[in-house]
C-alpha cells in the first residue's frame, strides 16, 4: 500500500502521556482520543474512518488502543480493511490488509481474545484490591463532588420545582443527572 500512514492514539485519562504510544513511529497524521475504550464511540475514531482512503493504512500502538474487546476489534478492522485500508499493530507485530489470509483471520482472533482477557483480569483484580481496601477501611470511594451545604440548597431547589437537568448543569463540573439523583435519593 502506497498511501499515507495515519496513527491513531488512545489513553483513557487525561493525565496519560499520548506521545509515548506512536513515538519514532513514521504517520503523516494522528487521530488521539481521550477517552475510554469501551465502546467505538470515539470522536476522534470517528473522524479517522471518515479520514482514511483506499491504499492509506491505520497505525496503533497496540490492539487494546484501538478496541476493548474482540467484538468491536473485529468490525472495525474489517470495516477498514473491506474500504481497502490497511491497519498495522505495532506492539503485536501484525498487519492486516484485508487479504483473504486464514493465518492473518486466525492472528486477529487470538490476539484480540488475549487483548480482552487481560483487560477481564485487569478488571478483576482491581475489584479484588478494592475489596480488601474496603475491608481495611482503607478505602472510601470517590470523594463527594457537593458539599453538605450545597447538598441542602440542591433539595430545596428540587422541592421548589427547579428543572432537575438545570440544576445538574448549574451545580457545575462533577455533578450529572445520575449523581443529582444519588444526592436526591439518600438520606431522603
Amino acid at each position: 500500500m502506497n498511501g499515507h500512514r495515519i496513527g491513531y492514539v488512545r489513553v483513557s485519562s487525561l493525565d496519560q502521556n499520548p506521545e509515548r504510544q506512536l513515538e519514532q513511529v513514521a504517520v503523516d497524521r494522528v487521530f488521539t482520543d481521550k477517552a475510554s475504550g469501551k465502546d467505538v464511540h470515539r470522536p476522534e475514531l470517528e473522524q479517522l474512518i471518515s479520514f482514511v482512503r483506499e491504499g492509506d493504512t491505520v497505525v496503533v500502538h497496540s490492539m487494546d488502543r484501538f478496541a476493548r474487546n474482540l467484538d468491536d476489534l473485529r468490525r472495525l478492522v474489517q470495516s477498514l480493511t473491506q474500504r481497502g485500508v490497511g491497519i498495522e499493530f505495532i506492539k503485536e507485530n501484525l498487519t492486516f490488509t484485508g487479504e483473504a489470509s486464514p493465518m492473518a483471520n486466525l492472528m486477529l482472533f487470538v490476539m484480540g481474545a488475549f487483548a480482552e482477557f487481560e483487560r477481564a483480569l485487569i478488571r478483576e483484580r482491581q475489584r479484588e484490591g478494592i475489596a480488601l481496601a474496603r475491608k481495611r477501611g482503607a478505602y472510601r470511594g470517590r470523594k463527594k463532588a457537593l458539599s453538605p451545604d450545597r447538598i441542602a440548597e440542591l433539595r430545596q431547589r428540587v422541592a421548589n420545582g427547579e428543572q432537575k437537568a438545570k440544576l445538574a448543569r448549574d451545580f457545575g463540573i462533577g455533578i450529572s443527572r445520575e449523581t443529582l439523583y444519588q444526592y436526591l435519593k439518600a438520606d431522603a
